[in-house]
């Protein structure tokens, strides 16, 4: 269910944007975004702060995509969004001796501290890949390439946590996880 919360401003995104232009395609993302948010916080009756973080990019980047008739505003709210991500997981761990993905998974999981600092460390590159392709993808092809892109560009990260899903699998124990 929650894979399909994910997906769901993606798809319309798309949808829009295929049926009418980047700016309708714009505002529907906006709409189903702020919609998609209320839907987790009705489930999970709290925001985390990508989700909030996530809302905040695609509201303000649409916004000035809508405002300013901008196309390039929309095109680089990722590439912000997964650049910003690496800067924070780097920083937290480097910086403030925190790690970012224990303490928001911690309470589900127990792995490990060396596996914590790995995954900290493979989120940090797959951002800084993701926010690089996206950018490059932008810069470099056309509005119709890119939104394309960002429909079958989701293999990414589905590949990615599939791939985490393996990693961490061999470190949980039966009563490894915290979950009631």
């Amino acid at each position: 269910m929650k894979i399909l919360i994910d997906f769901f401003p993606i798809a319309l995104f798309f949808g829009a944007y295929k049926f009418y232009d980047i700016y309708v395609g714009t505002a529907v993302l906006m709409a189903a975004t702020v919609l998609q948010m209320a839907l987790i916080y009705r489930i999970d009756h709290k925001l985390q702060a990508m989700h909030k973080i996530t809302l905040a990019l695609v509201l303000v980047f649409g916004t000035l995509t809508l405002v300013l008739h901008d196309e390039r505003f929309i095109k680089w709210k990722p590439t912000v969004l997964y650049a910003a991500m690496a800067l924070a997981l780097a920083l937290a761990v480097w910086v403030y001796k925190k790690n970012f993905l224990k303490m928001l998974l911690g309470s589900q999981l127990t792995l490990p501290e060396p596996v914590w600092m790995r995954l900290n460390m493979v989120w940090v590159v797959y951002c800084i890949f993701m926010a690089s392709i996206n950018g490059y993808v932008a810069a470099y092809y056309s509005t119709e390439a890119w939104v394309n892109f960002k429909l079958w560009g989701y293999a990414f990260p589905l590949v990615f946590i599939v791939g985490q899903g393996f990693y961490i699998s061999r470190y949980l124990t039966p009563d490894a996880s915290k979950s009631s």
